[in-house]
């Protein structure tokens, strides 16, 4: 698919000036931008109920019959376990039918000498060892690094989670013949989910790590972030070449 470019023309203020052109570019379709909030959501609430199955609230006072707490618990996070996986195979089918930048979740170019060095650059501007950014259309080869590795730790996580869901549901269920697998891996049950149970910190070090990149970027580099996953358009901050 052609990228759509287009340019802000400068408009005349109430001062007679003109503000320089800008260039936009759309790279986020809106399939993606409604999967990335869909599934940051359904993050938020996997970690939470996650880790209240971990780590349980206090029993509730009265009647067992009259509290159905832990149910309720338990119920969202299968319930947002669920929705990920349908969310990430329509993901997965967008990376076939979309945009190019759409693709980028799903493949690392490593036979690209340029995409080495721009990651390797990245890596210094995130250090703050080099001054100028880079300006790049789609994600940066770092964060297209980190990007990548979170899908195959998501399939992990979504295989790891059935395969305990399959557990309550029986062998003969289609989550134990899917996903059943998993315990051929981890022939302990416990162990699967004490390896699933870090997995969610593992997540929330990537939350906070991701939403801090995403603010110092929107702040310190040559392209729009935060507000191009709302949008879909990449604002270029500047005509400079890269």
């Amino acid at each position: 698919m052609t990228t759509e470019i287009a340019r802000v023309q400068g408009a005349i203020d109430s001062a007679g000036e003109r503000a320089r052109s800008l260039q936009t570019v759309y790279v986020y379709q809106a399939p993606v931008r409604l999967w990335h909030w869909v599934n940051a959501l359904l993050i938020v609430a996997l970690c939470v109920t996650g880790y209240l199955i971990g780590s349980p609230p206090p029993s509730v006072p009265g009647e067992a019959i009259a509290s159905f707490q832990m149910g309720y618990i338990r119920f969202i996070h299968f319930a947002a376990g669920q929705t990920l996986l349908v969310f990430f195979l329509l993901r997965a089918y967008w990376a076939i039918v979309g945009n190019k930048y759409s693709k980028q979740l799903f493949y690392m170019p490593v036979t690209n000498r340029t995409w080495w060095w721009g990651m390797l650059y990245e890596f210094k501007w995130y250090a703050f060892l080099v001054k100028d950014p880079k300006k790049y259309i789609g994600h940066n080869p770092l964060a297209h690094v980190a990007m990548f590795t979170f899908m195959l730790f998501m399939i992990f996580m979504i295989c790891s989670g059935m395969a305990l869901y399959a557990e309550g549901q029986g062998i003969d269920s289609w989550q134990y013949k899917l996903f059943g697998f998993m315990f051929w891996i981890f022939p302990n049950s416990q162990d699967l989910h004490t390896v699933h149970h870090l997995g969610m910190w593992a997540i929330v070090v990537f939350v906070i790590v991701h939403i801090y990149a995403a603010v110092r970027e929107d702040i310190l580099s040559r392209q729009s972030m935060i507000s191009s996953i709302v949008s879909g358009e990449r604002l270029f901050r500047d005509d400079l070449p890269d």
